[in-house]
């Protein structure tokens, strides 16, 4: 019983792992811009298709990785720069920013069916999901070990990155209050790209690794995001730690209900997890309410 206990407790913590990534890179442009990016995982789709293209044609993973990287990124920076900014100038309310969102998704769905096709491939990985390893009393595959070394690392580099660099200050303080950081010479429409363009980067970093799991499809980001985004929400929407407590709490708790009720029930938690947590604590386990600045 425990051992099974502890077996589901470590699938829920490498899926939880993952949907730590995606909500990082929601709450990261949340903080900074006040915008929920509904393209989020559409944009790991589209750099996670890149990296098919580039490991189908015998490219080495680490090139296929850092490429798909680099073209979330630069999504995500073009998208702020592009469309976001000129909508600021326009006059555009916030949310009239989270529909150009969506109408961003729906643009890089239609790229990634044009391009690549509806049918379901599978993602040539490197690190195999069948080849098992025992630790004390539970059995991990080598992708649970890789998908929870990504899911630390990447949530360790941002970590860094916020809090221990002069750029990370500069997004702090930008997120805090964007007027009193152009007062004090912060170039916060650079700042503002490089949140978007970490976000993206994370997001992608999740779809390469649930993408060995799954089949991949131009929609097979859409359950992970919004696991990601419910995480967010039940961490907190303006907190980078909460965003990886919510992910966890809510990965392990999908794999516990999946094995101990239903497993036609396992999707319907995240939303019902969303729905108590707001009715007790409108903010987030770690949130705190969002004040704005006059």
């Amino acid at each position: 019983m425990i051992e099974k206990l502890l077996q589901y407790t470590l699938t829920g913590f490498s899926a939880g792992s993952l949907y730590a990534l995606v909500a990082l890179g929601i709450v990261l442009i949340y903080r900074s811009t006040r915008v929920l990016n509904f393209a989020h995982g559409d944009i790991a789709t589209l750099a996670t298709f890149v990296s098919f293209s580039l490991l189908s044609h015998k490219y080495s993973f680490p090139v296929a990785f850092v490429v798909s990287l680099l073209v979330g990124a630069a999504v995500g920076i073009a998208f702020y720069f592009g469309v976001l900014v000129r909508a600021q100038r326009a006059g555009a309310n916030l949310l009239g920013m989270v529909i150009l969102t969506l109408g961003l998704a729906l643009v890089i769905e239609g790229v990634v069916v044009w391009h690549w096709g509806a049918e379901p491939v599978s993602l040539p990985f490197p690190i195999s999901d069948t080849k098992t390893y025992r630790v004390g009393p539970v059995v991990v595959s080598q992708l649970s070990i890789a998908t929870m070394a990504a899911g630390l690392l990447g949530s360790l580099l941002l970590y860094l990155l916020v809090q221990k660099t002069r750029l990370g200050l500069a997004m702090r303080a930008t997120s805090e209050n964007v007027m009193a950081a152009q007062t004090l010479g912060i170039p916060t429409r650079m700042v503002l790209s490089v949140s978007w363009g970490v976000a993206s980067a994370l997001g992608v970093v999740a779809g390469i690794f649930l993408a060995p799991a799954l089949l991949l499809d131009p929609f097979f980001m859409l359950d992970p995001f919004l696991k990601g985004f419910a995480a967010a929400v039940l961490g907190g929407l303006n907190s980078l730690p909460g965003a990886v407590v919510g992910a966890l709490i809510l990965g392990v708790a999908e794999s516990l209900t999946g094995a101990y009720l239903s497993i036609q029930f396992k999707n319907t938690l995240a939303f019902l997890i969303i729905i108590v947590v707001l009715l007790l604590r409108p903010e987030g386990l770690l949130g705190k309410q969002f004040k704005e600045r006059v």
